[in-house]
């Protein structure tokens, strides 16, 4: 009981030591989630609108990537910013934009994966009237996009979730560094193994809090969106 109400102390007086960690797993997984945008989405659409050799093979190792174990995601990461590693010489190991490489590639297949199928069966639905319009290849992309905003925004969504309660991947690279790169899932982890169960359990609070957040607002926007559709 003590712990408990010193959790709740900790969060309703805004305890700077709580909320800059939280601050920095926001701004990580935030990061994380944008950087794996930019190559998901892409990726996502030309796995849904185009045939070649090898596809159905990629669209399965995708797909089998949305569960790799975070700690090899890490160990990989290491490998390649370790001062032996091929990028060792940018020197970001141990830091927050490790952190958010790691963690990128971590959620990529996810929203990837999502984005394609997502893409594809819209394809399906409009590929008549497009081509009937001899809409391009760039044009049938951006119209595929927008109209299927929403879905890909849960996307979004899933691969924030995955990312903020992830903890062997930036343990690995981020070092666990205290007003660094400690993040709640690592901060929980040590704290629980220091016997600080007030600062892990408020920090467990707001991680649980967060990820219900999240699951609430893919769920809402599914629903708004497929009552858009029948309505």
């Amino acid at each position: 009981m003590p712990d408990t109400l010193g959790a709740w102390h900790l969060i309703l007086s805004g305890d700077p030591a709580l909320y800059a960690i939280v601050r920095l797993s926001l701004l990580v997984s935030l990061s994380a989630v944008a950087v794996a945008t930019l190559v998901a989405f892409p990726l996502g659409a030309v796995l849904a609108l185009t045939r070649f050799p090898g596809r159905t093979a990629v669209i399965v190792i995708l797909n089998g990537f949305m569960g790799l174990p975070p700690v090899v995601v890490g160990l990989a990461v290491y490998l390649l910013l370790s001062r032996s590693g091929p990028l060792g010489s940018l020197g970001i190991l141990f830091t927050p934009q490790a952190m958010i490489l790691a963690q990128a590639l971590l959620v990529m297949p996810i929203i990837a994966a999502l984005a394609r199928q997502t893409i594809e069966d819209l394809w399906y639905e409009y590929r008549d009237e497009l081509t009937a319009m001899n809409v391009g290849p760039a044009g049938r992309v951006a119209t595929l996009l927008w109209d299927c905003r929403i879905s890909l925004v849960t996307a979004l969504l899933a691969g924030f979730g995955r990312a903020a309660a992830e903890v062997g991947t930036v343990m690995i690279v981020g070092g666990n560094i205290d007003g660094f790169t400690r993040t709640m899932t690592t901060a929980i982890a040590l704290e629980t193994s220091k016997g600080d169960l007030a600062l892990a359990m408020g920090l467990g609070a707001i991680l649980v809090a967060l990820i219900l957040v999240v699951n609430a607002l893919a769920w809402g926007l599914r629903s708004w969106s497929e009552r858009r559709v029948t309505g």
